[in-house]
């Protein structure tokens, strides 16, 4: 995913809002995690999606809709868990 401006645009929006939540959600690697951020482009669909699968969270619990909240949190724990792996694993200094 290129971060361009253009039709690109709302792709680079929900990306850089979940790398920002995630970063909140995750201060002991919000450091790594900025500047792997800052160097690859690798993990923009990750955090693409962790942004679009917390704004569902946020929208299905205010609807009381807890069956699907509880599996959109689960998504949220599996994408947290994904990029915990892949700050810890180093994957900073690996080429894009």
């Amino acid at each position: 995913m290129s971060r361009q401006g253009g039709a690109a645009g709302n792709a680079i929006d929900a990306a850089q809002l979940g790398l920002w939540r995630l970063m909140l959600k995750l201060p002991a690697i919000r450091g790594r995690l900025q500047m792997l951020a800052a160097r690859s482009r690798r993990l923009d669909d990750l955090f693409e999606a962790y942004e679009e699968a917390s704004r569902t969270l946020e929208r299905l619990r205010k609807e009381s809709n807890l069956a699907l909240a509880n599996e959109y949190d689960t998504v949220c724990s599996d994408i947290e868990a994904d990029v915990i792996r892949y700050v810890l694993q180093g994957s900073a200094g690996a080429p894009d």
